[in-house]
């Protein structure tokens, strides 16, 4: 088999044959099983249309700085490779360039960590202008790291710039200042993007209608309950990572004409860091909502170990302080259809004693109906009855009371300086009260 570095360090091809290794290190504390991240790491391999030869974890005592396994171990994913017809090997944790390269040699295959692999997934889903700058400031963040001098034709040097000459920079510090160069203007790019999300939440925090966002770790469904709720037709797959881009759209809830559903990105565990930061404009809508839907798969093993994860990044993001929650959360138990009628009976008990969980099934539609209730219940809890005096003239004044709020009483209140008056007695709540005093007729 010829061995071609400029292909090793080619795209990862849809349909590519892959060995997946799950490494596991003696002294690490992972969140989730051995088995459960291994299940992981193959979602995310088949989220991008790899197929996968096999898949194996693999035991670590001690990690080699040049391969990160041992070299029995490097021997035995290259005879698997051989045993399958692998063409790519997939490793579930953090690289180094070092290691990644020495991989590549050894094994004479592309070798991809689990950074790389979710950089493909949203270089390939990304839909929006703004996904794709995000998704491009993130690969080269890593790959400027990949640039490592033992490839030999980024070490050619070039000619001198201006009339002295002089030695010239070498091919890799070229790129590496391009790439610099590049970032720079992403991220003013990103930064205009992140303005423009601030005005767009401050026009729709005076805009009447409240926000409810989806939150929740990849694959828990989110997707499928905003089809379900609004009738969209958003990409609902059992993949992980298949939502990238938030979308909103306006749903109808009990005691509320409108409301405005946001679905975000999934989150996983050990997101990489380049991620987490240029991703967080679109986390930041999260920030925005008036209540937050944390959606859990249930069905999931492994769902108390994802709901950590989803409340240490709504820690980040300075939604829950301490034991305070500073953003109104319900927990959607989705999927409750999977789970066999013995233990959806269990789950009875801890529904009736939280009134701020439903257990439901998006794909189905049973809890729906519960779900709405809540959210109405939650959205127009804190609503008061207000009295208000409104010269007939403020036609404006009048719409907006009628079409935001609930109107218990609407009857003649005689004259004023402005003409006749209209005396409205309407349910509002803090937010409508404070946007109707700002009405200006």
């Amino acid at each position: 088999m010829s061995f071609d570095q400029d292909e090793l360090r080619g795209e990862v091809t849809r349909g590519a044959r892959a060995l997946v290794v799950c490494p596991d290190i003696r002294g690490v504390h992972y969140d989730i099983g051995i088995e459960a991240r291994l299940e992981e790491a193959r979602g995310l391999a088949l989220a991008i249309g790899i197929v996968i030869a096999d898949s194996f974890s693999l035991p670590i005592r001690e990690v080699r700085p040049n391969t990160l396994f041992g070299a029995g171990q490097v021997e035995n994913i290259g005879i698997a490779c051989e045993q399958t017809d692998a063409e790519l090997v997939i490793v579930d944790g953090a690289l180094s360039p070092i290691q990644q390269r020495n991989l590549e040699e050894k094994l004479e295959r592309k070798v991809i960590d689990r950074t790389g692999l979710i950089l493909e997934i949203f270089g390939e889903r990304a839909a929006t202008a703004e996904g794709r700058l995000q998704v491009e400031l993130a690969h080269l963040d890593y790959q400027q790291s990949r640039l490592v001098r033992s490839w030999t034709h980024l070490e050619r040097q070039r000619g001198g710039f201006g009339f002295l000459g002089g030695p010239g920079e070498t091919q890799i510090e070229a790129d590496r200042r391009m790439i610099r160069q590049r970032m720079a203007r992403l991220r003013k790019e990103l930064e205009q993007v992140r303005k423009t999300r601030a005005l767009h939440r401050e026009r729709r925090g005076r805009a009447p209608w409240p926000v409810v966002a989806l939150v929740g770790y990849t694959n828990a469904g989110k997707s499928t309950l905003f089809n379900r709720l609004t009738g969209a037709g958003v990409m609902a797959e059992d993949l992980l990572f298949a939502t990238l881009d938030p979308t909103m759209r306006s749903i109808s809830l009990p005691g509320v004409e409108k409301a405005i559903l946001s679905d975000t990105v999934g989150f996983i565990s050990d997101l990489p860091t380049q991620l987490v930061a240029a991703f967080r404009a679109t986390l930041e809508e999260v920030t925005a909502a008036d209540v937050i839907l944390h959606v859990r798969d249930i069905s999931n093993p492994d769902t108390a170990a994802q709901k950590a994860e989803v409340v240490e990044i709504l820690r980040d993001l300075g939604v829950i302080e301490g034991e305070d929650t500073l953003i109104p959360i319900i927990e959607v138990w989705n999927k409750c259809d999977l789970l066999p009628e013995n233990e959806r009976a269990e789950l009875v008990p801890g529904v009736a004693e939280d009134d701020t969980t439903v257990a439901m099934s998006a794909l189905t539609g049973e809890g729906v109906d519960e779900l709405l209730v809540l959210l109405g219940e939650l959205l127009t809890g804190k609503a008061r009855t207000h009295s208000f005096s409104i010269p007939v003239a403020h036609g404006r004044r009048i719409a907006w009371l009628y079409s935001h709020g609930e109107v218990l009483v609407d009857e003649e209140g005689g004259a004023g300086k402005d003409g006749p008056l209209r005396t409205i007695t309407v349910r509002l709540n803090p937010k409508e009260f404070g946007q109707f005093e700002n009405i200006d007729e």
